[in-house]
Order: structure tokens, then C-alpha cells, then sequence
């Protein structure tokens, strides 16, 4: 196993006040980076996910340019789910497109299982080849929630108002439950062969969750994630939740067996704390400003982390991922500010 110089996110992730503010960027493998974008010119998203040397690649260069605390490994929330029998298709400019759709119980009821050494073997060999050779940073693995995964699988793509989504929770309320579990079976025995692969750290993106209220959330959704985070917490590593326009469900969020709560730039660190909210915290600039000019993302950063650092244990992030129009150079720049800055704290 390749030896960790830097584990000060790990030790941020438990709790801990660090002699810096640890930095990663969700999105950081790709996107922006020109290296990413001709790779890309040649293989799609699932076809550099399929080989783990490359994969691999993509995955360590934002450590290697932007000197970043964590890798997060290069996949998408959709890569497990062909395993289970969805037909999912990464269309550029709209994103995954399921053929297949989930329409009834039946649908559910014909979903398999994941055996992850052989139906995503190229996944556990890219974090093994990471872990064991290459990184000197902790690599985050991930998954998407039940959720945001049904969400695609119901909808058959993206949605704007998750209207099937929502009709199918409400009016077959079993229906809904069954595949719930389903997924959650999927997500922790994913994350577990992550983790034993070489993961040391693991985020869950229920990326659309905010789309419910209070109420449905715990009803249709808590109880799941209760059970997944319950689960995974034998596996001994740190779990991270986040979700996109959820400020509301961060009570119910900080009521869950995780370790740390990633916020959007929606709620700030001292809103949050003002609310009750004693986990780790991971985030939270709002991507669209690495647009602006260097004084006003400098001025917004060391905000965040003077609020971060009135507590113990903040992770700097974005509020949602890396873009492809924001400059490497800027992520770079970003990073050595954050380090920088946060020192003097």
C-alpha cells in the first residue's frame, strides 16, 4: 500500500483541527483540465472508466496540479447501474439517459444485484492502482443515494421537477420502498468493495434530494439512508453526505449516522453552526464565482474559512462541482489560498 504523506483531510473528516484547512473540488479530475478535454476528444466517460491506468490518470492529475488534500476517483454516480440490469446511456449535453426506465413493481422486482470484483472490477483495480502505487493523498470513493439514483431510473434522465419521480413515491408508496432497498443494497456493498479496494474516505451524493420537503424526507427517504450509514460505519472510514439545495433537510441530515455534512453555498458554515449543526462540515463556494474577478474570490473564500476555522474540523470545497469553463490555473490558485490563509488562522 502506497504510504499517505498527507492525511490532514483524514484527520479533518474525524473531527480534528488541522494546521490548515484541507482543500479538494468536486468534478476536480476533468472537466476544465485540457489534458481531460483531449482524452475525451477520443474516449467517452464510461470508456476511460473501463481502464484503469487511464482512469487512474484522470483521477491523480488535479492532486499533481493543483495540490489538492484528496483525490476523488474519476466515475459517474451512474457506473454500477448497468450491473443491476439499467440500460444507461452518458449523452453529452444532457447527461445519463436510462432506456429502460422503472414504470412498475415489476420493474423493480427485475432488478439484479451487484457483485462488484466482477461486474465493476475496473473500478476496484483504478482505486487499487491509486492506492497501492501512485497517491500520496487519500482517495475519496463515492456513490449516488437511493434518491438521486431513482430519480434518473424513474425519470429516465435528468428532470427539472422530478414529477415521476415523486408520482410514484406518493401513489405506490411499496413500489417506492422496494426499490429503495434495492439501491441501498446496491450502495453498500459498492462502497464496501471501494473501501476494501483502498477508499479512505467515502461521499454520498444525494445530489437531488433537496426536491423534497421536510416531511417526505423523512417518510420516504431517511430511513433508508439511516440503514446505508448504519452499515457502512463498520467499514471504519469517514462518510460524507451532500445534496444540492438542502439546506432545509440539514437537520435531518445532522440526525444521521454520517461523519461529515457537505453543504451548497445556499446555507453558510455559521448558519449552520447557529442551527445545531456540530459535524464536520465540507464546502462551500459557489462555483459560478471562480468566474469572477481574483478580489471577489478571494474576498468570499477567506470568509469561508474564517467561519471554518471558528470550529474545529472544515473541509473547503465548492458548493457543487468544477465546471468546464473555470480555470485550472484558478483551482490552483485557489488551492494555495486556502492553505495559505487558513495557516495564519
Amino acid at each position: 500500500m502506497n504510504k499517505i504523506e498527507n492525511d490532514t483531510i483524514l484527520r479533518a473528516f474525524q473531527g480534528e483541527k488541522t494546521e490548515h484547512t484541507p482543500v479538494w473540488f468536486m468534478r476536480q479530475a476533468g472537466r476544465s483540465q485540457p489534458e481531460y478535454r483531449k482524452l475525451k476528444e477520443k474516449y467517452s466517460l464510461f470508456e476511460i472508466t473501463h481502464e484503469p491506468e487511464l482512469c487512474a490518470y484522470v483521477t491523480r492529475l488535479p492532486v499533481e496540479q493543483y495540490g489538492v488534500d484528496a483525490a476523488i476517483l474519476y466515475k459517474d454516480i451512474m457506473s454500477p447501474l448497468p450491473a443491476l440490469g439499467v440500460d444507461v446511456e452518458i449523452k453529452k449535453g444532457i447527461g445519463p439517459v436510462i432506456h429502460n426506465p422503472i414504470r412498475s413493481k415489476a420493474d423493480v422486482e427485475n432488478l439484479g444485484t451487484i457483485d462488484p470484483e466482477s461486474d465493476v472490477p475496473y473500478v476496484l483495480d483504478t482505486i487499487r492502482l491509486l492506492t497501492q502505487e501512485q497517491l500520496t493523498v487519500p482517495l475519496i470513493g463515492f456513490s449516488g443515494a437511493p434518491f438521486t439514483l431513482a430519480s434518473y431510473m424513474v425519470e429516465g434522465g435528468p428532470s427539472k421537477n422530478y414529477n415521476k419521480t415523486k408520482s410514484l413515491m406518493y401513489s405506490e408508496p411499496m413500489t417506492w420502498f422496494a426499490l429503495m432497498d434495492k439501491l441501498a443494497d446496491m450502495v453498500i456493498t459498492y462502497v464496501r468493495a471501494q473501501v476494501k479496494a483502498g477508499a479512505k474516505a467515502i461521499q454520498i451524493f444525494d445530489s437531488w434530494v433537496g426536491a423534497l420537503n421536510v416531511e417526505d424526507y423523512r417518510t420516504y427517504i431517511k430511513p433508508v439512508m439511516e440503514r446505508i450509514f448504519s452499515e457502512l460505519r463498520s467499514e471504519g472510514v469517514p462518510l460524507i453526505l451532500f445534496g444540492v439545495g438542502a439546506r432545509h433537510l440539514a437537520l435531518e441530515w445532522n440526525d444521521l449516522p454520517v461523519d461529515v455534512m457537505g453543504l451548497d453555498w445556499r446555507m453558510s458554515i455559521t448558519e449552520a453552526r447557529s442551527n445545531g449543526i456540530t459535524k464536520p462540515l465540507q464546502g462551500n463556494l459557489d462555483p459560478s464565482l471562480l468566474l469572477a474577478d481574483w478580489d471577489v474570490i478571494e474576498e468570499r473564500t477567506k470568509r469561508i474559512i474564517d467561519e471554518g476555522r471558528e470550529h474545529p474540523a472544515h473541509i473547503f470545497n465548492l458548493g457543487h462541482g468544477v465546471t468546464p469553463d473555470i480555470k485550472p490555473e484558478t483551482l490552483k490558485r485557489l488551492t494555495n489560498l486556502v492553505h495559505e490563509y487558513s495557516k495564519s488562522k
